[in-house]
């Protein structure tokens, strides 16, 4: 088996050829990336439901909007919280900031999952922010690495701000915009190429 360079931390932007309503002007953080696959969550799909009406406690820790996002397709009963706590101190060798807020595993950089089974007090003054997803996106063993040579997705670098942008709609131009390559140009693609 060929080793998979791992793709962890990066961003999925949906390219405009691509058909999947699901994924549809998606941005997806790869959360983790592996031979086995791959797992993510869309950062650019509110819902309308606030994190208090599902998860009593966390609302206040939630940045704006502070509404439940829709992580993927699968497993929409399943809530995952995602956030940012800026680093500092050494890193422990399970990837946890030595010392740091119980509850929270960092997955990479300053970007890591909470614990919502843990008092929201525990991480209250250590969370830069916090995003909680109903469900996730997830490819099986190759499913992925297939779909993006089939130019279905662009692979790009993520920044800390992704995770939280106050204007989750307008993330799919503004992550292409930010490229230094042709890929700034696709920014300008039409919602909509049939009307032009």
């Amino acid at each position: 088996m060929t080793e998979v360079s791992s793709l962890t931390g990066r961003l999925l932007v949906a390219t405009p050829v691509l058909a999947d309503p699901n994924f549809d002007r998606a941005v997806v953080l790869l959360l983790d990336h592996d031979e086995e696959g791959s797992l993510g969550v869309i950062l650019n799909r509110p819902t309308p439901v606030g994190v208090d009406d599902v998860l009593e406690g966390w609302g206040d820790l939630a940045g704006d909007p502070g509404v439940v996002f829709q992580g993927g397709p699968v497993s929409l009963d399943a809530a995952l919280g995602l956030a940012v706590v800026p680093a500092g101190g050494e890193h422990g060798t399970d990837g946890t900031a030595a010392g740091g807020p119980l509850g929270f595993r960092r997955v990479f950089g300053a970007i890591g999952l909470v614990d919502l089974d843990a008092p929201p007090g525990l991480l209250a003054a250590e969370l830069g922010s916090l995003r909680i997803f109903a469900g996730y996106a997830g490819w099986g063993a190759g499913q992925l690495e297939g779909e993006v040579s089939e130019g279905a997705w662009y692979v790009v670098e993520s920044e800390p701000g992704d995770v939280s942008s106050p204007s989750p709609e307008g993330l799919w131009r503004s992550v292409l915009r930010r490229q230094r390559s042709e890929l700034a140009m696709v920014a300008t693609y039409p919602d909509d190429a049939s009307l032009n």
